[in-house]
């Protein structure tokens, strides 16, 4: 593949992990991933636990969930009139995003290194 077509190829990467990208560079989705990430148990947490935990109204955990949910870091679970959020175990969104992230990173270790590029000019100015 050739640049332009892997700069394509990375723009269409990009587009599909808008919606994590999106999640994940929110602080306060960010705040409520740690929260989850340190609970003991596997089984989710209720916006109840989630908005103790981070100091947010619920309505704003919910809102928060769900931008979460869209963007498949977490799944729910019912149980009777009861939700319980919790982290997608197969990971498949965080997945395409590290494929674009190493993707990013094998176009820029191709391109030139600009800082040894102006070196090399300002070094033929003063040669000259």
């Amino acid at each position: 593949m050739n640049l332009d077509q892997d700069v394509e190829c990375l723009s269409t990467e990009i587009k599909a992990c808008q919606k994590i990208l999106t999640a994940i560079g929110d602080e306060t989705r960010q705040h409520i991933i740690l929260v989850m990430m340190q609970t003991k148990g596997c089984f989710g947490l209720r916006v109840n636990d989630i908005a103790e935990n981070t100091n947010l109204s619920r309505p704003a955990v919910s809102h928060h969930l769900q931008i979460l949910k869209k963007a498949g870091i977490i799944k729910m679970r019912r149980e009777a009139t009861k939700n319980y959020y919790y982290f997608d175990a197969d990971m498949e969104s965080f997945d395409h995003l590290i494929q674009m992230l190493n993707h990013a990173k094998d176009i820029m270790m191709k391109l030139p290194d600009r800082q040894t590029i102006m070196n090399k000019q300002s070094f033929s100015r003063k040669q000259s």
